[in-house]
């Protein structure tokens, strides 16, 4: 399985290179595909609850359920791809509910991976994880490496942790690379993140003083980790951070908001509060605020020759830049 392709920057024993993608109308999935549409010799397969944000040239969708897992093992198997990047990992209060993002996660890896062992041309499999696999123990390092073990502390890195055993199970049992993208919490202008949207609040709960650092990843850097790691058929984990850390109250002053310490029971009325104002705070959300969370980058550096373009002050100061919508008045001319 996999022998009939060079990765080294591109794909080079075929005249078409076909690449799959699953959650490809969230935004990353959209702007992994973006970038694959400047590649004149690649074909991409895209499959998602929802449909591209963009128009993409060489991209063909498939809306599916995630449950659906004979469908999208069909796709796959007609389709036949020569890499797979699996970005249908759903995190808590983007585009899913905790516990649909649970089972979508599962349930489309597992159909991926059932695909994968019989298709004969897989040279590489690329896969969304997070920071949130390391868990924040009372012993846990403030900033892990991937040889650090992996002890998740919220409901959204035990699924995270169940997507990656699914995967490693499945290249011991095959000779395809998977490579794990821990990325770090990914936040942008345009993106339904959780904490995106938690930090433009004009009051902002944050951990008690001092509260802790963390670290995030621009949208819009997550292309560059996912397109290294196939082009090259990396294997194993790579953490994807920015360089930098802030914390939550230097975070909602940077935009002009006001962060207010809670501690204890406070939280769970700047949750429910929060969440009546559209922007629910996730358990690993809590996690980052109140314990911190960040990452070593430099095994990406290092054999991926990817890092960062935006540090983590940048990329909270482009989440305060983003303008707001300005709506014209009726009598107003456009």
């Amino acid at each position: 399985m996999g022998a009939n392709l060079t990765l080294a920057g591109g794909f080079a024993d075929t005249d078409r290179v076909r690449i799959a993608i699953t959650g490809i109308g969230g935004h990353l999935g959209t702007g992994v595909a973006l970038e694959l549409d400047q590649r004149p010799d690649v074909e991409v397969m895209g499959i998602d609850i929802d449909p591209p944000r963009r128009f993409l040239r060489n991209a063909e969708f498939h809306r599916v359920q995630p449950q659906n897992r004979r469908r999208i093992r069909k796709l796959l198997r007609e389709f036949q791809p020569d890499a797979i990047i699996h970005l249908g990992v759903y995190e808590p209060h983007a585009r899913s509910n905790p516990q649909a993002s649970h089972d979508r996660s599962l349930f489309v890896t597992e159909a991926i991976l059932e695909a994968a062992a019989e298709l004969p041309d897989l040279a590489s499999i690329v896969v969304r994880s997070g920071l949130e696999v390391y868990g924040r123990h009372r012993n846990t390092p403030m900033c892990p490496d991937e040889s650090c073990e992996i002890r998740p502390t919220t409901r959204y890195g035990r699924t995270l942790a169940a997507v990656e055993e699914l995967c490693r199970d499945f290249e011991r049992r095959s000779d395809v690379p998977v490579a794990l993208i821990r990325f770090a919490p990914i936040v942008g202008p345009h993106i339904p993140s959780p904490i995106g949207r938690y930090l433009r609040l004009p009051v902002v709960p944050v951990g008690i003083l001092p509260d802790q650092p963390f670290s995030l990843l621009h949208s819009d850097d997550v292309a560059a980790f996912v397109l290294a790691a196939m082009d090259q058929r990396a294997a194993g984990p790579f953490n994807a951070v920015a360089t930098g850390a802030i914390t939550g109250s230097q975070a909602a002053r940077m935009g002009g908001h006001l962060p207010i310490p809670t501690v204890g029971p406070g939280w769970v009325i700047a949750r429910a509060i929060t969440g009546l104002l559209g922007s629910p705070l996730p358990e690993h959300g809590l996690e980052l605020l109140t314990r911190g969370r960040t990452a070593d980058p430099t095994r990406a550096r290092e054999i991926l020759g990817v890092e960062a373009s935006f540090t983590t002050t940048e990329v909270i100061k482009d989440l305060h830049e983003w303008a707001p919508v300005s709506y014209l008045e009726p009598n107003r001319a456009a």
